[in-house]
């Protein structure tokens, strides 16, 4: 499995490596969205071009629940995240990926606490607000990887994931996440299955 992150994006030219039809693809969508859909493909077009180059021009189709997959080669499993300020892309090869990238913000609500993370909200709240805000997004991080590894999204069993605090490893059903905390200037984690998917017929 390959991650990469861009960040800060206005250093990287990233809409340049896109092709032809990301860029039609782009235009339907209002500006800001165009822009970080761009910016997300050029970075995956990067790390495709450099691990898995015959994919490195596929067209990208989605499942009926948003995945998105690269068409003509179902053993690579692909997943894209973005912020205002940086994108990230995962690429696995016969395993699931699910990648997911936040910028903290100012601080967070007790009621978020509440709702979100209701196992560690006392942990949490004792922190500083902007270390709170910080340690926070690294658990939503690893929540949003397992649910986009596991194609169920937050709306699956991911939301209730339990992270514990500093968490840099771990494993959740057939899933194992890791939060880059030692490569990354902003929350990103990775989430992979643990064994292989079947090659598909």
């Amino acid at each position: 499995m390959w991650v990469t992150l861009a960040h800060p994006l206005e250093d990287t030219p990233l809409t340049g490596l896109t092709t032809v039809a990301d860029r039609g693809a782009a235009r339907q969508l209002p500006p800001r969205r165009r822009t970080d859909r761009l910016r997300t493909r050029g970075l995956l077009r990067a790390l495709l071009r450099d691990r898995f180059p015959a994919a490195a021009g596929a067209d990208i189709g989605y499942t009926p629940s948003g995945r998105p997959v690269l068409l003509g080669h179902p053993r690579l499993c692909i997943s894209v995240s973005h912020v205002a300020d940086a994108c990230a892309v995962g690429v696995a090869f016969d395993r699931a990926v699910g990648v997911n990238v936040q910028t903290p913000p100012q601080d967070v609500s007790a009621q978020v606490l509440a709702w979100s993370v209701p196992a560690r909200r006392d942990q949490l709240a004792a922190l500083p607000p902007a270390d709170r805000a910080r340690e926070f997004t690294w658990m939503w991080t690893v929540k949003e990887a397992c649910g986009k590894a596991a194609g169920t999204g937050l709306a699956g069993p991911a939301f209730s994931l339990d992270v514990p605090l500093g968490g840099r490893v771990g494993r959740w059903g057939d899933y194992r996440w890791v939060s880059l905390r030692h490569a990354s200037p902003i929350p990103l984690t990775c989430a992979f299955s643990s064994t292989e998917r079947g090659t598909p017929q």
